[in-house]
């Protein structure tokens, strides 16, 4: 059989077996072009042994060790014993360097099963049960070591607890703020188109007060504090768990919660509030823009109905809602890193989850203080 380069013949050794002649190079090109034809020709010309004769063969790379391999299983399909014969010691060195005899012995691979979907099933609760232990595990973690740092303040790392600050605080100032501002553009612009049929253009201000201090102001600033810091402590702390720094401060005695979650957690519960409230000036801002551009309301006139639709009750419910955010969003994200194991895939994932499961929390846990706003007052 004839190809660009290689050829083979196979010859009956006057019933004492076979014969299989390959000649020319045996590469890439060769085992694209032969594998299925010699599979075809020894399982359907091989008698008793089947001796591989590689003397006209005049060179080989791990494509060729590939092929003859493709030969040895099928010469075995058909109960053919196999032998290499009259290799030039440059086609013996290849076939030693690839370590030949262990490629041809090594078993099939089994084609994957189905699982019984009970046994996923099973699977995956068990999965969640653990999953909350570990929850439950971490909070106590949290809990216990913010009693220790009441107790023993100097235990905890005050210049990390600065540098944190900055990082999730003023760093983020420039994005909250001009996300807040266009939230709050956006609500009083598309609500004065209803309210302009009505005359009441006046009650753009108390609406975009409102929506900002109550739900909108901490919300936003919370979600964005998630992609930007939570994906960061994740990703640190998983980064560290790869690299073993995390058991090496457990090694030397020192509390790696107390170490690397007091710090963030303490800087995250103090900024989140001072952030919410430029969160919210900001959005009062961008619907004091269009009540002053578009609606012909005076400044007076809008500041004095912001001010009067604001109670100290709605502002203390904001401040605590940052508060709750800034804790749940350290949390997630310090949970995620400590529970990276294997390579550096595993930092991106788990950085990706703290921030999901930051999301899902700070919408959770609204909607549950939405119920209480409503039925405690």
């Amino acid at each position: 059989m004839n190809t660009l380069a290689a050829t083979f013949t196979i010859e009956d050794n006057d019933g004492k077996g076979s014969s299989l002649r390959l000649h020319g190079p045996l590469d890439q090109d060769a085992y694209f072009a032969l594998a299925g034809p010699l599979r075809q020709a020894v399982k359907k010309g091989c008698a008793g042994e089947l001796v591989i004769d590689l003397k006209d063969v005049t060179r080989l790379d791990d494509f060729g060790a590939l092929l003859l391999a493709h030969v040895h299983k099928a010469a075995d399909a058909v109960n053919c014993p196999c032998s290499i014969e009259a290799a030039r010691p440059s086609v013996r060195e290849v076939l030693d360097l690839l370590h030949f005899q262990r490629l041809i012995n090594a078993p099939a691979l089994e084609k994957p099963k189905h699982e019984n979907p009970f046994v996923a099933l099973g699977g995956a609760i068990i999965d969640k049960v653990l999953g909350a232990k570990e929850l439950i595990d971490f909070t106590g973690d949290v809990l216990l070591c913010a009693a220790i740092v009441v107790r023993h303040p100097f235990s905890m790392r005050w210049d990390d607890m600065l540098t944190s600050m900055r990082k999730v605080g003023v760093d983020a100032v420039p994005i909250v703020g001009l996300i807040n501002f266009l939230l709050g553009f956006i609500m009083a612009f598309m609500t004065s188109v209803q309210l302009k049929q009505f005359g009441a253009n006046i009650y753009v201000a108390p609406l975009v007060a409102i929506a900002m201090v109550r739900e909108l102001g901490p919300i936003m600033t919370a979600i964005v504090v998630t992609g930007r810091s939570g994906s960061a402590f994740a990703s640190e702390i998983g980064a560290m768990k790869i690299s073993e720094e995390v058991d090496a401060l457990s090694t030397m005695g020192f509390n790696p919660v107390v170490f690397l979650v007091m710090p963030k957690m303490a800087a995250a519960m103090i900024v989140m509030p001072i952030l919410t409230v430029f969160a919210c000036l900001f959005g009062i801002l961008g619907g004091l823009l269009v009540g002053v551009v578009f609606l012909d309301l005076t400044l007076s006139n809008y500041l004095s109905e912001t001010i009067d639709s604001l109670s100290m009750y709605a502002v203390n419910w904001c401040f605590f809602k940052a508060v709750v955010f800034a804790f749940l969003i350290t949390w997630i994200g310090c949970l995620r890193g400590f529970q990276v194991k294997g390579g550096s895939s595993a930092v991106g994932e788990a950085t990706t989850s703290s921030v999901v499961s930051g999301i899902f929390l700070i919408i959770l846990w609204d909607c549950i203080f939405a119920f209480i706003q409503l039925y405690w007052s």
